[in-house]
């Protein structure tokens, strides 16, 4: 059971994970030893599932996000498995849901310009078999991006 001190930490967490074991400890009124507990805890129990650096796209010259929206003309399980291991080894695929409704797929895809785009596109109609429609939309503008989960 997550209590309001885990959801404190978890709170400090999200906004900056690199902060130390005393830090964290002070900021919830803890000694370091309890705080230490309830981290490794909410590890095990995967509240926790990875510490890691948020990076830049536009600093990196990743500045083309596109979302795919695919309807598939297959939807067996066989099928599924063969998709989802094509799509987890895409690293321009930084994030891939299934849907309800008109679509079945959405993937949210990250690449240098339109360029790296169209051969992205390219490699992924062409190595998943069974795509009926591909369409995207393009980003001009990010309002808001958070990884942080409303606690």
């Amino acid at each position: 059971m997550i209590d309001k001190i885990d959801r404190k930490l978890l709170a400090l967490l999200q906004e900056d994970c690199s902060l130390s074991l005393q830090a964290l400890a002070d900021a919830i009124n803890l000694t370091a030893t309890p705080c230490w507990k309830r981290l490794k805890k909410l590890e095990e129990e995967g509240v926790i599932r990875a510490q890691v650096a948020l990076l830049n796209p536009e600093k990196l010259g990743l500045t083309l996000t596109a979302f795919m929206f695919l309807k598939t003309l297959h939807h067996n399980r066989e099928w599924y498995i063969d998709f989802v291991q094509q799509i987890k080894t895409m690293p321009e695929v930084l994030a891939c849901h299934r849907l309800t409704g008109e679509y079945d797929y959405l993937l949210r895809v990250q690449v240098k310009d339109m360029k790296c785009y169209d051969n992205f596109y390219k490699s992924l109609v062409n190595s998943i078999d069974g795509l009926s429609v591909v369409t995207s939309s393009f980003s001009m503008e990010e309002i808001k991006y958070t990884t942080a989960l409303p606690l």
